[in-house]
């Protein structure tokens, strides 16, 4: 492999390696503001252990996303300078702000959170809270914004010519509200907060089955379930307002996506298959004229085809295709499974389903796979542009690059990452095994699973 595909790997893989916290920290951060709101206004001790145990998760996915994400940073100067110094302008304003606007509230809050119960009000610990989650929240803010400047540039002016060329802010506002900023930062935030639930679905579900904690996993379970309900169903609506930005904005992204290579009317929406490239063609299940209506709102009107892109502005038709499908599928079985085990608890049998919980248990893999495969979706499909219509990525790469050192570093850094995914585990494996009471209370939480008929 060249130094050009070996670069796209190792980016892709630290930053793929990366975004399995981010999400985390995002989601729990959501769940934080819910538990302890409901212990201000209740005064339950119940609500204050809960959100004590799920802040020290939230500290664990915090850790490990800013050791992951400082590789990347630097992964921009050493593999891709070219594209650095043309996007430099862009990307200092927005991760400038990034730093100053998320993660210093985030981290400046953060040891109040942790360990300022009893040194502060109970309402200023709570604004705390808020804080990191709010920091949490900024911090994909900023971060969305670059990604969709590459997307959709605008607010921008080029100074320069040929290598010397880069990309100017004229307008800081209008370029982080590109045209495809607001639908993708609405679909990324839900995403992120269907990962925070099913981690709290996942280890409530796994105290079920071992019949520990059941009141603590009670009330877990409750919130979740219904936000998973609340949040699928906005997310749902998110899909719909993004596709359809992204079939005015990158045709030939949407085109992969559902694999369409002709321009057509009543358009078909494809549920899954595999792309015939040769022939140019999808061989699965299809709904007649479906794409057109949720495009359009109109069956007759033409969805563009990759036969009307130039071929060397094509993405890589099979991979969008199936990353694209994953995803839907994901949000299928998170559906799905919010659904059984609402009607399993209102039955009052969930605590018996046994391969209900399992799979709740699980369930957590469901959203990090789906946004793994998202950000694929997104990122894949805009190539060859490493900014659309602007920069191609094979230009984007530093001039002095040699393949064999980047398959050096691509080896480190996968032995690293892997090092802190094994620490990752180990820490939150302790973390749930150890629970969120002291060792006198499991025999009567154990006892308590008996006497609880609600669940």
């Amino acid at each position: 492999m060249d130094a050009v595909l070996l670069s796209r790997v190792q980016f892709a893989f630290t930053s793929m390696f990366h975004y399995i916290y981010p999400p985390l920290s995002i989601g729990l951060g959501l769940m934080l503001v819910i538990m302890e709101g409901m212990y201000i206004k209740t005064k339950k001790p119940l609500y204050k252990e809960m959100t004590k145990f799920w802040a020290g998760v939230f500290s664990l996915t915090f850790a490990l996303g800013v050791a992951t994400g400082l590789v990347q940073v630097f992964g921009f100067g050493t593999n891709w300078a070219t594209y650095s110094r043309y996007v430099g302008d862009v990307f200092g304003s927005a991760l400038g702000a990034e730093g100053v606007f998320a993660f210093f509230l985030e981290s400046g809050f953060l040891g109040l959170m942790l360990f300022g119960w009893n040194r502060v009000s109970a309402r200023m610990h709570y604004f705390s809270t808020c804080m990191v989650a709010l920091g949490a929240h900024f911090s994909a803010v900023w971060i969305v914004a670059a990604n969709s400047w590459m997307q959709t540039p605008a607010g921008f002016k080029i100074m320069g010519e040929g290598a010397e060329a880069r990309a100017v802010v004229t307008d800081f506002w209008q370029m982080v509200f590109n045209p495809s900023f607001l639908d993708r930062i609405t679909h990324v935030v839900l995403g992120c907060w269907l990962a925070g639930i099913f981690l709290v679905l996942s280890i409530s579900a796994y105290y079920y089955l071992k019949r520990r904690h059941t009141s603590f996993a009670t009330e877990s379970m409750k919130i979740g379930l219904i936000m998973s309900v609340i949040v699928l169903i906005l997310q749902l609506c998110s899909a719909d307002f993004t596709a359809r930005g992204v079939a005015f904005n990158q045709p030939a992204k949407l085109a992969a996506m559902e694999g369409l290579y002709d321009t057509e009317g009543h358009a078909p929406l494809s549920l899954f298959g595999w792309v015939d490239t040769e022939n140019q063609t999808v061989h699965g299940v299809k709904i007649p004229s479906l794409l057109s209506v949720l495009i359009y709102r109109n069956a007759e009107t033409p969805v563009v085809g990759l036969k009307d892109i130039p071929i060397d502005e094509r993405p890589p038709v099979q991979v969008v295709y199936q990353a694209y499908h994953l995803m839907i599928w994901m949000w299928g079985l998170m559906a799905i499974v919010t659904l059984c085990a609402i009607i399993l608890w209102k039955k009052k049998r969930l605590l018996k389903a046994k391969w209900t919980l399992r799979v709740l248990t699980l369930s957590v893999m469901f959203p990090m796979i789906a946004n793994q495969v998202g950000w694929v979706t997104a990122e894949v499909g805009r190539q060859p542009w490493l900014v659309y219509k602007l920069l191609r990525t094979v230009s984007g790469v530093s001039k002095s690059l040699v393949a064999g050192e980047v398959a050096w570093s691509l080896t480190m850094l996968f032995l690293i990452y892997m090092l802190l995914l094994v620490l990752f585990l180990y820490l939150l494996d302790r973390k749930i095994k150890h629970g969120p009471t002291s060792e006198k209370d499991k025999l009567s939480e154990t006892a308590e699973v008996y006497r609880n008929p609600s669940i």
